[in-house]
């Protein structure tokens, strides 16, 4: 479960921004509310309103970057026959604020999470060409803190990672010891840490779901399970079925294609929707399989996002969508939001940005469920939940938000686009 997530000096985000998932001590909506090992509650979900632009897809980002940067340098040993580990170039795709004369500065990343019965924090600071510091800590003790070239190690974990020392100013010290520790000490160290990243973390970032509308139903995601799990597919089947866009089943398929490297002929997996055909009078009479590029955007959408939000839910985990009712109808999304506040939700959470204000008012959302993302006059963007601010519980968040009394609204000259008196 996520606890927090930190960003500086990254893409339009110049200073500290800090996503707390930590609930405040509202009597609302007790049932929005998980709870850690150690007693710690924290909110199911996290709504981001915002202006367009105004920067909520790039908070999304670096929280996707974080993850990415970490684990493109986590290498195995049968990778590192091929070229010298510790002297291999990272390719960092760093997008630092721009719109300073004075912030040269390095980019700044720090999470916090709960996993298997504990906290782990863990974070660096980078530029494209080095990193400048990073601190891992488990359960408060420090595991090790690096500034520049040297580490130092926490009392309880020296022991176990004493030796490795040498570390390159591109790579993390992390990616040091994924690399050189034995499988016991990597269980000690970092079996937690891999866990909840390979598991329980999942960001879906809005630039990498569609290229075209056309194109669309080739990035859709089909999750092992639908394939191979009969009863997981019923499940899915079970939740398009409700929303009512025509798919009575799904049906898995081998194909034979050729492999356009090898040229040889490959078994491989599709996965077809099944529509009924209805005779004259109405009646079925037959059913039809569709291939899904011709299921409509939303349709694949909500299948991709269906699919993940059972496994979440199942397993635990927090699952981060950017533009979340973008193609799905407001009841849609709806749908997927109370899938995560429900009751029987003890183990996931959802982060989300949106647009769609017929999801933002007190039945729906706590007040600390509820973020803004604002951009100043200089490119600035921050980070603001609902109750750092002086709201009632009564309050009309959806009207009182369309009339600017939060902020992270667009602001516009009415005269100035429609020519002054166009409208007399």
């Amino acid at each position: 479960m996520l606890i927090m997530f930190k960003v500086k000096n990254y893409t339009s985000f110049k200073d500290e921004a800090i996503l707390d998932m930590r609930a405040a001590s509202y009597k609302q909506h007790t049932t929005h509310l998980l709870e850690t090992y150690d007693g710690t509650k924290l909110v199911k979900t996290a709504a981001i309103y915002g202006a367009n632009a105004s920067g909520k897809s790039n908070f999304i980002s670096a929280m996707f970057f974080f993850e990415k940067y970490i684990f493109e340098q986590f290498i195995t040993k049968n990778e590192a026959e091929e070229y010298d580990f510790l002297s291999k170039d990272m390719e960092t795709r760093l997008e630092p604020f721009q719109l300073s004369g004075d912030n040269n500065g390095a980019s700044e990343f720090d999470i916090m999470f709960s996993c298997n019965d504990k906290t782990i924090q863990y974070g660096f600071e980078c530029t494209s060409e080095e990193v400048i510091s990073e601190w891992y800590y488990i359960n408060d003790k420090k595991v090790f803190e690096r500034n520049g070239s040297q580490v130092t190690f926490g009392k309880s974990y020296e022991k176990y990672i004493k030796e490795f020392t040498k570390v390159p100013k591109e790579r993390l010290y992390l990616s040091v010891l994924e690399y050189f520790l034995g499988e016991k000490e990597k269980e000690i160290i970092l079996y937690d840490f891999v866990e909840f990243f390979q598991k329980e973390y999942d960001v879906f970032l809005e630039l990498f779901f569609e290229s075209t509308i056309k194109h669309i139903a080739g990035l859709v995601r089909i999750n092992e399970r639908i394939v191979k799990d009969k009863n997981f597919r019923k499940k899915v089947e079970k939740y398009l079925s409700q929303i009512d866009v025509g798919i009575k089943g799904l049906d898995v398929q081998v194909k034979t294609v050729v492999d356009e490297k090898t040229g040889k002929e490959k078994k491989r997996k599709i996965l077809k929707t099944i529509h009924d055909i209805y005779d004259d009078n109405g009646l079925v009479c037959g059913q039809k399989e569709f291939e899904l590029p011709q299921e409509s955007t939303g349709t694949l959408r909500f299948l991709t996002y269906i699919q993940e939000v059972i496994e979440m839910t199942e397993r635990g985990g927090v699952f981060v969508v950017d533009e979340i009712s973008a193609r799905l109808h407001p009841l849609l999304t709806k749908l997927i939001v109370d899938f995560f506040q429900d009751s029987k939700n003890t183990k996931a959470q959802l982060i989300f940005t949106t647009h769609d204000i017929s999801l933002l008012n007190k039945e729906q959302f706590r007040r600390d469920e509820v973020v803004f993302v604002d951009k100043n006059h200089k490119g600035v963007s921050s980070l603001y939940a609902l109750s750092d601010l002086k709201v009632r519980d009564d309050a009309t968040f959806n009207k009182d938000y369309l009339q600017g009394k939060y902020g992270a609204i667009p602001i516009f000259n009415y005269d100035g686009i429609l020519g002054g008196d166009a409208i007399g």
